[in-house]
């Protein structure tokens, strides 16, 4: 018999909590079984926009600005936290407003990739020098991580509303299109398992590599610094594992990506802790979180293990 996470989930529930608990536990792994949890989502998105748009406006505060296209991802990331905020009240706007936001948004951060590569090429002896321009550099990685909460908002525009869970209509369509393998209804019908597990393993990748060379800066001064970059290739390997096998997706991928999101949370901890100490402190907050560790970057691996949390509660695509 395969195993199931949810239905394991479901069963621990009925038997370790009391009834509303366990009820309530049940209906939040329904709505995410079924792909009916686009106004939970839109809100993620909304939240998570704002601290991406944070994260990137103090960092090119730094660089001062020098190219008017560093503003388009503070513009985009404060569009987006409103896009999302509209979805979560209207399935309109999450189909519209936040789909083409969403889309923008992810464009922008490819073509920021794309100047930050440029960036590192610019620097004295260019690529020749790789791990010390990549180091001293711009962020390669970091567009292409502003893209998470863009990359949400595009799944959660093809999602349906938390209502539609019981609705007669819904139903009978998902009676109707159950032979079917096109991918928007594979989104729409929570059916998206493999794909979530791939979009895991690229982020995973991002945001470690991000992780390895902003520790080495400091030369790993503490050992927590190692645990997102040991953590990295395990998640990716679990994240593959997912992707060639139910088993793993529902095993090993949901316990590696707990273990992400809780590193991103105490890296979050140890970042704001890094922040407090140094010279004027919380008196300077301005100035400190400008100049100290990066507060929101730990939360970009946690969004690694989100991503396969939520793929490990997923249902595999119709082949």
């Amino acid at each position: 018999m395969t195993f199931v996470l949810t239905t394991e989930l479901e069963r621990s529930a009925n038997r370790a909590l009391p009834a509303p608990l366990s009820e309530a536990m049940t209906s939040i792994l329904e709505h995410l079984r079924e792909g009916c949890f686009q106004r939970s989502l839109c809100l993620i998105v909304s939240v998570t926009s704002v601290a991406s748009g944070l994260e990137v406006g103090y960092e090119h505060y730094k660089g001062s600005y020098s190219n008017p296209v560093m503003y388009t991802p503070i513009l985009l990331s404060g569009s987006l936290a409103v896009a999302g905020l509209l979805g979560a009240f209207s399935g309109v706007a999450a189909r519209t407003a936040l789909r083409l936001i969403s889309i923008v948004t992810l464009a922008d951060g490819i073509i920021g990739f794309c100047f930050h590569v440029r960036g590192v090429a610019r620097k004295p002896g260019g690529w020749s020098i790789p791990v010390t321009n990549i180091v001293m550099g711009p962020p390669l990685f970091a567009p292409l991580l502003f893209g998470t909460s863009a990359y949400l908002g595009l799944m959660a525009s093809y999602l349906r509303r938390e209502e539609d869970l019981n609705r007669v209509g819904d139903k009978l369509g998902e009676i109707v299109e159950a032979g079917s393998s096109d991918w928007r209804t594979n989104l729409r019908y929570g059916r998206f398992q493999k794909h979530l597990s791939f979009v895991t393993v690229l982020w995973a990748f991002f945001s470690g590599f991000e992780a390895m060379y902003s520790h080495y800066k400091t030369n790993f001064r503490y050992k927590a610094q190692w645990t997102p970059v040991l953590l990295t290739p395990v998640l990716i390997a679990a994240g593959v594992g997912a992707i060639k096998s139910r088993r793993i997706a529902n095993t090993v991928l949901p316990a590696v990506s707990a273990l992400a999101l809780a590193d991103g949370a105490v890296g979050f901890y140890y970042h704001a802790r890094g922040i407090a100490r140094r010279p004027g402190g919380m008196r300077k907050p301005l100035y400190n979180t400008l100049y100290g560790p990066p507060i929101f970057a730990p939360l970009l691996f946690a969004a690694c293990g989100f991503l396969g949390l939520m793929a490990s509660l997923l249902r595999r695509e119709k082949r």
